[in-house]
């Protein structure tokens, strides 16, 4: 029979922002230091800010290339940019001015909102499609105009959320691959609308407008998918006030704003519990303290729990599923250990997704059986933009594959075992060696280098960088091959420690496989960095 599909519409995510502007008007929807925004407000901005794109040429289809700071106007943007029709292209704002520009080149951007922090960066992007920048949080000495500017110059103006299909583009989530060229994972109205209807159902169920929700990390990323699936809820959303992570401030808003859910990894998670802050406020108010990023010891577990309750949620997910594989209830969050405590899981399929332990071949494997995690479900990215080969690559029989390895025991708990890229995850970001051995490489006395990830007790893995020296060349210092490094990468990139060693071990073919590196540091005492001093 031919499939019956009648109509492939699907609501504009910025229809959201009707329905709270409708119902919750009068309410705080954002709160941003000492200044908030009702949902009207809200909605008022964000018409204004799309008549202005409108204007200025940008029509549903078009690439939005915002590179900000957390703020109101990083939030607007975003649903500015759906109402449109238009592609929100968030960066993560640590991110070099060269980074920048290929993220423009490779979304085909059309325009450029940039912090007015970053000018370097505003420089950096142009030519290509690119038309215009305008200035974020101000104005600047480059750009067009501001992004404040011109949202009054089209004050008053209605605009009207265009007619959008399940699978027309909404938002480019950049993710690195493991040759650390980025790639832009194409996230849709249709799957979107499932995503937030996911972590609702999965994550924070019962939130209503009565809740705030805290947002500890940058909106470019996972914090802002969560933020979306606030506002699908009216849930106030309470910025931190400054850049700088402040953890008293954090319990103060808490306290304050009576939140009742937080998305974070577990490095922050793991500072929060030790803080003193933890015992100086009020954050009874909790019930959802969702961690993702990077697996949680064990240890920091209890300890988390023992302080906060039984509030915390895992989840397993990369921004090509949108953080929709796995999910670890807070229920299943055992302070004791014991026969019951699922220990070391990352948690069960997620509503509506299926999981599957896959062999090099694409066989599916039997319980407790190790092989690469594959997905499918309406959470799953369209696509790779404009890259064939990394679509060709991630997807095998209908299978989304995520490159991490691990297994599922008999109940359909998944745990992760390793990963198939040498990524490491450092403070619940992912970092890919190649990128930064490259940079290394410049140095004009670096003939060969291996980054690999090593354990830390603060950031759970730490970059340690194995060099060796060309022939001929004069010794160099860590200090000196850090300084070098320290305007080539983000300072979150940045390896641990410089090690130079006269060879790299290598394999019969002539590879240098991170794992004989690993062992060889150990061999040496090089990966207990507490115990290793800086030359």
């Amino acid at each position: 029979m031919q499939p019956l599909r009648m109509s492939r519409r699907v609501m504009n995510l910025a229809y959201m922002l009707t329905q709270n502007a409708r119902r919750h008007g009068s309410r705080p929807g954002f709160v941003w230091g000492d200044k908030s925004w009702t949902w009207r407000e809200i909605d008022a901005q964000v018409s204004a800010l799309a008549a202005a794109l409108a204007a200025r040429g940008i029509a549903r289809g078009d690439r939005i290339l915002v590179h900000s700071k957390n703020g109101d106007e990083m939030f607007v943007s975003m649903f500015a940019a759906f109402r449109l029709g238009a592609v929100w292209v968030p960066t993560n704002f640590r991110l070099m001015a060269d980074e920048v520009a290929y993220l423009a080149q490779a979304s085909g951007a059309k325009a450029f909102l940039c912090h007015v922090d970053f000018p370097e960066h505003a420089a950096a992007v142009k030519g290509g499609a690119l038309e215009f920048t305008w200035s974020v949080d101000g104005k600047a000495s480059f750009g067009e105009r501001s992004v404040a500017d011109a949202i009054a110059s089209q004050a008053g103006a209605v605009v009207e959320n265009v007619a959008v299909e399940h699978d027309d583009p909404c938002w480019f989530f950049f993710t690195s691959g493991t040759t650390g060229r980025s790639k832009a994972a194409v996230l849709t109205h249709g799957q979107m609308g499932f995503v937030v209807t996911n972590h609702l159902a999965d994550l924070t169920p019962g939130v209503t407008e009565s809740d705030a929700s805290l947002v500890v990390a940058p909106l470019s990323h996972g914090a802002g998918v969560h933020q979306l699936v606030q506002t699908a809820r009216g849930v106030c959303t309470v910025l931190l006030p400054s850049e700088k992570f402040d953890i008293d401030e954090a319990f103060r808003l808490i306290e304050k704003h009576r939140v009742a859910n937080l998305f974070t990894v577990p490095t922050i998670l793991k500072m929060m519990v030790e803080h003193p802050a933890a015992d100086k406020y009020d954050h009874s108010s909790l019930r959802h303290v969702i961690y993702a990023g990077a697996p949680m010891y064990r240890e920091d577990q209890k300890a988390a729990l023992k302080k906060l309750g039984k509030v915390i949620v895992q989840y397993f997910g990369l921004g090509e599923v949108t953080g929709n594989i796995t999910v670890l209830p807070a229920a299943l969050h055992d302070p004791e250990d014991g026969p019951h405590a699922k220990i070391g899981t990352c948690g069960f399929e997620r509503t509506g997704m299926q999981v599957s332990i896959q062999d090099d071949e694409g066989r599916e494997l039997g319980a407790n059986q190790s092989g690469e995690i594959c997905v499918i479900g309406p959470a799953v990215l369209a696509g790779y933009y404009d890259n064939p080969e990394a679509n060709a690559k991630a997807f095998r029989n209908g299978w989304f594959r995520t490159g991490d390895l691990g297994h599922m025991d008999e109940e359909g708990f998944v745990y992760i075992t390793g990963r198939a890229s040498d990524m490491y995850i450092s403070g619940g970001s992912n970092i890919y060696p190649r990128e930064i051995e490259e940079k290394i490489l410049t140095h004009p006395a670096v003939g060969e280098v291996a980054v690999l990830g090593v354990p830390d007790a603060t950031w759970g893995e730490v970059g340690v960088a194995v060099c060796v020296a060309r022939e001929g060349a004069k010794p160099v210092s860590e200090a000196e091959m850090a300084a070098f490094l320290l305007p080539k990468v983000p300072r979150y990139k940045m390896p641990k420690r410089f090690f130079f060693w006269e060879a790299l071990p290598k394999s019969g073919y002539g590879k240098v496989p991170k794992r004989m590196v690993r062992d060889e540091l150990e061999a040496r005492g090089l990966l207990d960095l507490d115990k290793t001093k800086t030359s």
